[in-house]
């Protein structure tokens, strides 16, 4: 029976709505620190769909924290100490090496995004977290005291609610009060995985899967073709992103036609043609990017319901960090609920966000200005300075550990909103008293 790292119990409940990568990290943060978590998922039964995903070193040393976890998915994830960039026509631009330009305390962790959540599920179930699946929540709602959802007909009560349901959620209209719509962002994205079998026996493309993971990019004007081989080679995914002008559909993902991403690609390397060619017709999906205007607060109008991860602040493919800063939500949530106490618990969710607002907001930007660098890319410039296509490895956003700074200015934070908390009450004692007086009868001179 493996035993795990746990605070002692806080009293506080909180409900969880959502079980993705936000929604299980909040879920493990929140038992760490002695919470207690009901964590609710709408699938029956959870799958290992998708394709890859990247957690970048802010996100990625928070499963360091949890036992064994790092150890069970090595051997799963992406292994190739660089990327290879090249123009579109195929030409080779410039190699970038990942530990030779960033200081970091851990590595990257990519793979499959159905594998690795698996492997965070099972730690979650391990750990003993009351996980259903299942569940379908209809509606939120909060009082001065707590709040709770209604899930299945059931009603279920917390101290608070934290909505991590992704992009779609319900909870946006409990916090906003409104519904905010989904806009185009202009762009799509042709992603694919597959075993790399058919790809070793092709001589166009096996020097990408027969010597180990391999990582290579081929961009031109408003197109971007990034291709990895995983496992040692053995699995496959590439992604190209490219404008879309078609409207949004309730689901956004479809398949995706070969012929399609081969018109795209017409006069491009051979290399990224005989990929798509190679890709089994199953597995390829087309996923149009949509966004979302910034939100004014990420937490209700009585402080009892929270939103993370997409559901707060969806990210670009481009930015790298969606998964990372759902991490983050992760972490940052549950330190504020143990530092604040069961007597503080709004003002817990009002520090979180207090603490993560600008930060996620400028890794937002990153996801953009990634995409215009590559797809906007002149390249008379670039061959006179090849590493200006490089991938941006900034220390403000890599070199992160949400744990330690949440702990340094959590104490600051939370007597900096009690402080405006008594000023605004403050405030409204004297309008109150004000509009009283401005009700009595006037004096009348006799």
């Amino acid at each position: 029976m493996s035993t795990f790292a746990r605070l002692p119990p806080s009293g506080i409940k909180v409900v969880i709505v959502g079980a993705g990568f936000a929604g299980l990290c909040a879920a493990i943060e929140c038992d760490r620190k002695g919470h207690s978590v009901i964590l609710l998922e709408k699938v029956k039964d959870v799958k290992p769909l998708g394709d890859l995903i990247t957690f970048d070193s802010n996100g990625s040393h928070v499963f360091g924290q949890w036992e064994n976890v790092l150890e069970t998915l090595d051997p799963l994830l992406y292994k190739s100490p660089g990327i290879d960039y090249h123009d579109w026509k195929g030409q080779f631009v410039t190699r970038q090496n990942w530990d030779a330009d960033r200081q970091i305390r851990t590595r990257s962790i990519s793979g499959h995004r159905g594998e690795i959540h698996l492997v965070i599920l099972q730690h979650a179930l391990d750990r003993g977290i009351d996980v259903r699946l299942g569940q379908k929540v209809t509606d939120y709602f909060e009082t001065d005291e707590g709040a709770g959802v209604v899930s299945n007909g059931e009603k279920i009560m917390g101290d608070c609610v934290i909505a991590a349901e992704g992009v779609k959620s319900p909870g946006r209209k409990a916090v906003l009060g409104y519904e905010d719509l989904p806009k185009a962002s202009g762009y799509a994205v042709y992603r694919a995985w597959f075993d790399s079998e058919v790809l070793a026996n092709n001589p166009l493309t096996k020097h990408l899967v027969v010597n180990g993971d391999t990582h290579t990019g081929w961009l031109g004007h408003d197109v971007h073709f990034l291709a990895t081989s995983l496992k040692n080679g053995k699995d496959f995914s590439w992604a190209m992103t490219h404008k879309d002008a078609a409207n949004i559909d309730e689901d956004w993902q479809f398949p995706g036609k070969k012929e399609d991403v081969l018109k795209e690609l017409e006069g491009w390397s051979p290399v990224a043609r005989e990929l798509v060619k190679c890709t089994p017709d199953r597995n390829l999906v087309d996923y149009k990017l949509v966004f979302r205007d910034p939100l004014p607060t990420f937490v209700s109008s009585k402080a009892r319901i929270l939103l993370i991860g997409d559901a707060a602040h969806p990210f670009l493919p481009t930015s790298v960090q969606g998964a990372s800063q759902a991490m983050e939500d992760g972490v940052t949530i549950a330190v504020c609920l143990e530092k604040s106490g069961k007597d503080n618990v709004a003002q817990a969710l009002r520090a979180h966000e207090a603490i993560r607002y600008d930060r996620v907001h400028r890794a937002q930007m990153t996801g953009v200005t990634t995409r215009e660098q590559w797809h906007k890319a002149d390249w008379d410039a670039i061959w006179k300075d090849p590493q200006s296509l490089h991938f941006k490895r900034e220390a403000w956003l890599l070199d992160f550990d949400p744990e330690v700074h949440a702990y340094e200015v959590f104490d600051a934070t939370f007597a900096k909103l009690n402080q405006a908390s008594a000023v605004e009450k403050k405030q409204e004692a004297f309008s109150n008293g004000a509009a009283t007086l401005s009700a009595l009868p006037k004096a009348v001179d006799v």
